[in-house]
């Protein structure tokens, strides 16, 4: 009787994960089969799991359109995705290691001030923000795209929740020999926590990669949109390109994908040594 329990129990679970599975997969049919469909399919009243005639030239449409520089887009994002991700994760995992482990009088006060800026709307900077790039004349430029969001608040109080459990055996035996704080923390520290830095970066990635309002003012020029607003042009007041919009979304979605499907697991284990949830 209890086998067979065992037995139905686990295979409402195998059904339960299907079901999940496919409702996870439903989206990215959508993006395939619409983008591979003419505008008149997509909205016909009489649905078809997949269009007759696969249109393969949409693809070809999106990037040699003149008016969406799409394939220069893409640049973008990549530029400003993987610089945005190189230097959160370096700036967060050095404040987070000094916070958690040099000894300093105020340590508490910056971190919970570091915590407080969490509390602050984003319109409320956003125009400060604005003001300050503008003046620097780094508008339209991939540097006023990139270091106005290096510093991740969340990143940092990942990084120090994790460091504050990192095993001091480790630290002081590169105490003994003759390391000091920079040396143990590229040598000791950083070697044993890839999955909090995996984690991390993967997170700051998908964000900074999805980011919209901010790229939207600052690259006012075509030659520095991101991905995220050529799409947002692809579908106005004066023009719908629907195949073309969801070819597009469909190639804009494939990095987010594949690096989601790399780090994964890095992320979950990331998140869990990090003791956020204590």
């Amino acid at each position: 009787m209890n086998d067979a329990l065992v037995r139905v129990g686990r295979a409402l679970r195998v059904v339960l994960l299907i079901a999940l599975a496919l409702l996870f997969l439903i989206p990215f049919y959508l993006l395939v089969r619409n983008g591979l469909s003419t505008d008149a399919e997509i909205t016909s009243p009489d649905w078809t799991f997949f269009p007759a005639t696969l249109q393969w030239g949409n693809i070809a449409e999106v990037f040699s359109d003149t008016t969406v520089p799409f394939a220069r887009s893409l640049l973008n994002s990549a530029l400003i995705a993987v610089a945005t991700t190189l230097g959160t994760v370096l700036l967060a995992a050095l404040a987070g290691y000094g916070l958690a482990r040099i000894p300093y009088r105020h340590a508490d006060a910056v971190f919970y001030a570091i915590l407080g800026t969490l509390m602050v709307p984003a319109a409320v900077t956003f125009v400060p923000s604005f003001v300050l790039v503008s003046s620097l004349g780094w508008v339209s430029s991939l540097r006023g795209l990139i270091i106005p969001t290096l510093f991740s608040a969340f990143a940092c109080f990942v990084f120090r929740q994790y460091f504050l459990g990192f095993p001091r055996e480790l630290e002081d035996a590169a105490r003994v020999d003759g390391l000091g704080y920079w040396r143990t923390f590229w040598r000791i520290v950083v070697p044993n926590s890839r999955p909090v830095f995996a984690a991390v970066a993967t997170i700051t990635f998908i964000g900074a990669w999805n980011a919209f309002l901010w790229p939207l003012v600052i690259g006012q020029d075509q030659n520095s949109w991101t991905v995220q607003v050529a799409l947002s042009t692809l579908n106005t007041a004066q023009t719908v390109n629907l195949h073309g919009l969801f070819v597009a979304a469909a190639v804009s979605v494939l990095p987010l994908l594949l690096v989601f499907l790399f780090f994964q697991r890095w992320i979950v284990a990331g998140v869990e040594r990090s003791g956020i949830d204590d």
